[in-house]
């Protein structure tokens, strides 16, 4: 084999290693492009996850807020009534505010109704105001000049609110 041969052949080697060399790179580079494709995939499951992790929780925070309204308003609803009938023992009791039995039923009314106020549960105004029947219950009218139309003449039951929520309209005579 002369000289120039030789030179033909190894360039031919040379080439052959070039493109083998080529393709023990790619060879190579093949699982680091796999890896990459994998973390990729497992990046976007975990993105996926915690949205929906962050959307259960604040749904779950929701829905806690809605039944502790939920079961205040009730409990609150039940009460009422009892309110109501203390209201009418103060009533009742004419000019007989020294007594201590009346000081005794107005102490846990006024407790009561301080109670309610700290959870929220105010009273719904109406002598005075404007009839809304959204907020009162109309059960009677009257005529009476020194009102004008549609206005609150007296509150014959109080009305409740918690929140935006009427948990009790109150009974209202309306001025005609």
């Amino acid at each position: 084999m002369s000289d120039e041969e030789k030179a033909l052949r190894g360039s031919e080697v040379d080439a052959d290693a070039d493109g083998t060399a080529q393709e023990v790179e790619a060879v190579l580079n093949e699982p680091e492009a796999a890896a990459v494709d994998e973390l990729a995939e497992q990046r976007d499951k975990y993105l996926r996850v915690l949205a929906e992790f962050d959307n259960f929780r604040k749904r779950t925070a929701k829905e806690k807020a809605v039944m502790y309204d939920d079961g205040l308003v009730d409990a609150v609803t039940k009460f009422l009534p009892a309110i109501d009938n203390l209201r009418r023992a103060l009533d009742s009791a004419g000019e007989d505010t020294g007594h201590p039995l009346y000081k005794g039923v107005d102490m846990i009314h006024s407790q009561l109704l301080k109670t309610l106020g700290e959870l929220g549960v105010e009273e719904v105004p109406a002598v005075g105001e404007e009839f809304d029947p959204n907020r009162h219950f109309a059960v009677a009218h009257t005529e009476d000049s020194a009102h004008s139309e549609n206005t609150i003449t007296e509150e014959l039951q109080k009305g409740y609110k918690y929140k935006d929520k009427i948990l009790r309209h109150s009974m209202v005579k309306v001025a005609n």
